[in-house]
């Protein structure tokens, strides 16, 4: 790679004092001052990985600098087109006030120092502030727990809301400080006479200038600020600019090295097929002709799926195809898709009024809705749904002499790591795991089943082998977005107001995305969820549970719209009051879409408004209902996510969200049938084509510096309902269910 860089083994080479000397560890960034909270120091464990240089000195965990001046930012999370490396790399740069055309990046490696603890800090104590003589104790603690997680997690939009705000930034400053600091013990002066600006160290009244590089050593060695001083927005000089993506040219001129590049000397090829129904097992294999075939060196059966290794991929997978398998029975064989949502229903019958798991309630839903003038009640459904990322599921692992190399894309790189170990039969620190971009990530690789299968493969050949799995082995073992029945209830007063709203849906992929409703105004509410036992493997998809939840609300918040007779903007603009910023958001959709203004015949305009991931985003489809199926024609986005850090990269994400959004829309629906996934491959599981794309606009709102929202996600949940309610508006049709192609519009 050129600028940007996955962590290996470290070099072979001579070491000297300018790479070996321990710097000291930065509190409140990931990583803390004292050996009483963490023994020993990191730095000297990770200057091998991250300085092995001949003049690179490693001032943090996140900082390296060169002799040439150059500040590498170490990124403690993975690139999957989300454009991550580009935009921590900027926060940490402004901060440290580096030269950003001197700025390189280097992914962390799979290591137990840089945990996500950002993350857990932000999830779990998201307003904790202390101190700074407490500030190593309490990020000491937060840190072990992390660690103890294996928390080394890109997902959940929050490497800039959490390793961004609270690890880059924070790094960065306690960088410029120990710089300056430096600096200042040299030139004996204060260091508030000392400014920094494009990597240089500058003493205006002496005339005295250095680089960065000059007091790197010496930084290393001083003390480290607990609570270095942030940048307040009017000062920054990187954040908010449209930086140029650093993996972008590599992508473009094809030297981007992705999981499935993986080429290791001596390395043969795996093609899998796992038992179509969860649970079942191989009973036998007919190999026979597979056995005759070219190139096939070995055929295994590992108990839960087959393998055939072979000096090429198409050979392994062509003498996989024709393997006759048998497989044992399981509870799951007669699970069909029809019989899963009555499942559904039967359970949501039962719960009742009163039953289930109780979510979110305030004031007294069931007495107002009884005392409604207008009572609305709706169901909705939504299939499963597959990740189908553009690079197949894939892992090269060698296992040999006690140790283990494994290379592949993962959104977890310490808990590919580990279950790579696990596989093995080894210790952990005798895994060397190799990361590399994502082809598509999606919460699709934050799982490790390919890696613990590559793993056991490779144990079993005693060679390097890289297993691919075929589309159809992606489609139809994936870790799917669960399906679900969602239903509700709402009453309106004589005046159109909502004053009750009532839900009870059946159980999502994460018990803590609850569909709560803080940011409307609806004064008696009750959420419950009821868990339906399923054979299927369930994970993490683009927005997790708000991808459902924002079709279920936003569709139903438009039906009392429309019971109330009111349009579906101002319906919503009652229920926001009291919140200036929520309202800023739809208001600013709703103006820069023109709605309200006419439309041709057969258009018609939908909107929905879902905060999500510490984001608030609002979007305007317009659809064109003329022909056969629904056109989205543009979609408008208004997006606040506190302080962008990188517009271009953010505006991005949007429409990268969109596109995969609707792709689940208008298409997406994994079915089953006796057990198995119906769906193989593009053909029957397609994805949104070029021309289908809507045109996106987008404005972005800064509506609190503080607290940044995430943007790889929020982005997604709102396109669904957007596109129903305006499908609504041009023909009066109410979608209730998805995706759109079960429905017809002729």
């Amino acid at each position: 790679m050129s600028e940007t860089a996955t962590a290996s083994p470290a070099k072979k080479g001579k070491w000297t004092r300018r790479a070996f000397i321990g710097a000291g560890v930065v509190a409140g960034s990931a990583l803390v001052v004292g050996v009483a909270v963490r023994p020993g120091n990191p730095i000297d464990r990770l200057n091998p990985l991250l300085a092995s240089g001949e003049n690179e000195q490693l001032l943090n965990a996140w900082v390296k600098v060169d002799a040439d001046n150059i500040v590498t930012a170490v990124i403690p999370h993975v690139e999957m087109g989300q454009g991550v490396y580009t935009a921590l790399a900027q926060m940490l740069a402004d901060e440290m006030d580096a030269d950003w055309n001197k700025v390189r990046i280097l992914e962390a490696p799979a290591d137990m120092q840089y945990v996500s603890d950002s993350i857990g800090r932000d999830f779990l104590f998201p307003n904790l502030d202390v101190p700074a003589i407490f500030e190593p104790t309490v990020a000491g603690g937060i840190l072990e727990l992390a660690q103890a997680m294996g928390l080394q997690f890109t997902g959940g939009s929050y490497s800039v809301r959490a390793t961004g705000q609270r690890a880059m930034r924070t790094a960065g400053a306690a960088a410029r400080e120990m710089l300056v600091a430096a600096a200042a013990s040299e030139w004996q002066v204060p260091a508030s006479e000392i400014s920094t600006a494009d990597s240089m160290i500058v003493h205006a009244s002496s005339g005295r200038s250095e680089p960065f590089a000059k007091f790197a050593l010496a930084a290393a060695e001083q003390r480290l600020p607990a609570k270095p001083t942030l940048k307040s927005p009017e000062n920054y000089k990187i954040m908010g600019q449209p930086k140029a993506r650093h993996d972008i040219p590599e992508k473009v001129d094809g030297s981007a090295v992705f999981g499935i590049d993986a080429d290791v000397p001596g390395m043969k090829y795996a093609a899998v097929k796992a038992a179509p129904v969860v649970g079942a097992m191989v009973e036998s294999i007919d190999a026979s002709t597979a056995k005759t075939m070219p190139g096939v060196l070995q055929i295994l059966n590992m108990g839960d799926f087959v393998a055939v290794v072979a000096d090429g991929y198409w050979q392994a997978q062509q003498a996989l195809n024709t393997i006759d398998t048998r497989y044992s029975k399981t509870d799951g064989d007669e699970l069909d898709q029809d019989a899963l949502f009555a499942r559904y229903a039967a359970y949501l019958d039962e719960a009742g009024d009163e039953g289930g798991d109780m979510e979110t309630e305030s004031g007294d839903p069931a007495k107002s809705f009884a005392e409604a003038v207008t009572r609305v009640e709706a169901e909705y459904k939504v299939p499963f749904l597959a990740h189908a990322t553009m690079e197949p599921m894939n892992c090269t692992a060698w296992v040999r002499d006690g140790k283990c190399d494994v290379w592949s894309s993962h959104q977890a790189p310490v808990n590919a790591r580990q279950a790579a170990a696990d596989a093995a039969g080894l210790a952990f620190e005798d895994v060397t795991y190799h990361n590399a971009y994502l082809g598509g990530g999606f919460g699709r690789r934050s799982e490790s089943d390919n890696i613990i299968m590559a793993t056991r493969i490779a144990k079993a050949t005693g060679y390097p082998v890289k297993m691919i799995w075929s589309r159809e082995e992606d489609t139809t073992q994936d870790h799917y977005r669960p399906s679900a029945t969602s239903r509700f209830r709402g009453g309106l007063d004589q005046q159109g107001q909502a004053v009750s709203w009532s839900n009870i849906h059946t159980h999502l992929f994460d018990p803590k995305d609850a569909p709560t409703l803080p940011y409307y105004n609806i004064p008696n509410h009750r959420i419950r969820k009821v868990d339906v036992p399923t054979q299927l493997r369930f994970g993490p998809w683009r927005s997790v549970d708000h991808s459902q939840h924002g079709f279920f609300i936003e569709s139903f918040v438009d039906e009392m719209a429309h019971a109330a007779g009111k349009d579906g903007y101002a319906f919503r603009r009652e229920l926001l009051a009291g919140s200036p910023r929520h309202l800023k958001v739809l208001d600013t959709a709703a103006k820069i879409s023109g709605w309200g203004t006419p439309l041709p015949e057969k258009h018609g305009r939908g909107i929905a408004f879902v905060p999500s991931f510490g984001s608030i985003v609002a979007q305007v489809a317009e659809v064109d209902m003329s022909g056969s199926r629904p056109k989205v024609k543009k979609v408008y986005v208004a997006a606040d996510p506190g302080f962008v850090i990188n517009p271009d990269g953010f505006i991005a994400q949007m429409e990268s969200a969109i596109a995969y959004g609707l792709t689940a829309a208008l298409y997406g629906e994994i079915s089953i049938k006796d057990g198995r996934v119906q769906q193989s491959n593009f053909h029957d599981y397609p994805m949104l084509r070029i021309n289908e794309m809507p045109e996106v606009e987008v404005a972005l709102i800064n509506g609190d510096h503080q607290r940044l929202g995430g943007g790889g996600e929020p982005g997604l949940p709102p396109i669904a309902p957007a596109v129903t309610n305006a499908i609504f508006a041009a023909t009066g049709t109410r979608i209730r269910e998805l995706p759109l192609s079960k429905h017809s519009f002729a």
